[in-house]
């Protein structure tokens, strides 16, 4: 009996190592107003201890929602999704350059905070809009 009888290797892929197909920008959009609010809250804190613990949670959130974009856009998303949504490519970088280090990753800029949220919202309308055909 060879190895490769014994063992059969199947070969998988899903955004959490498991192939469940659950999929939504509400992951992205949860963390993105999470990144928000952490932003106003910084803004009115002078705290610098507080500034500092802030600081870093926006940027482990705003990776978080690079992530989700990504898992998205990697893995929901087909050919079939970007013939229809010609826009979706750049949509999607759009969002994940705004959760980026030159976005809410890097910066305290309410203003790129809000245009990523406007971002992932019209992610979400194109992903229902997969979901329904």
């Amino acid at each position: 009996m060879r190895l490769r009888d014994i063992f059969r290797i199947t070969q998988a892929s899903a955004h959490c190592d498991l192939p469940c197909g659950v999929y939504d920008p509400a992951q992205a959009r949860i963390e993105a107003e999470s990144v928000l609010a952490i932003i106003k809250k910084v803004a009115d804190n002078d705290d610098p201890d507080f500034r500092t613990r802030a600081i870093l949670i926006k940027e482990q959130r705003s990776q978080l929602v690079k992530e989700h974009l990504w898992v998205l856009w990697t893995d929901y998303f087909k050919p079939p999704h970007f013939e229809k949504y010609p826009q979706l490519h750049t949509l999607v970088n759009e969002a994940t350059k705004l959760a980026g280090a030159g976005g809410t990753k890097g910066e305290l800029d309410q203003a790129k905070a809000e245009e990523l949220l406007e971002k992932i919202a019209e992610i979400d309308k194109i992903f229902k809009e997969t979901k329904q055909g």
